[in-house]
């Protein structure tokens, strides 16, 4: 399973929606939304 499937599965068992976990990762809501659809890979990504 691609990461960006699994992330969105495990997000909507926890019943968050993209805000939630934005807010839980400190990343933005879109930059959820390209992780999810596939357009960003989440391993290259800088977090705090």
């Amino acid at each position: 399973m691609e990461t960006g499937k699994l992330i969105k599965e495990l997000r909507v068992k926890k019943g968050l929606t993209q805000e939630d976990l934005a807010e839980r990762t400190e990343l933005s809501a879109r930059t959820i939304q390209r992780i999810e659809n596939g357009e960003v890979d989440p391993r290259l990504i800088h977090f705090k």
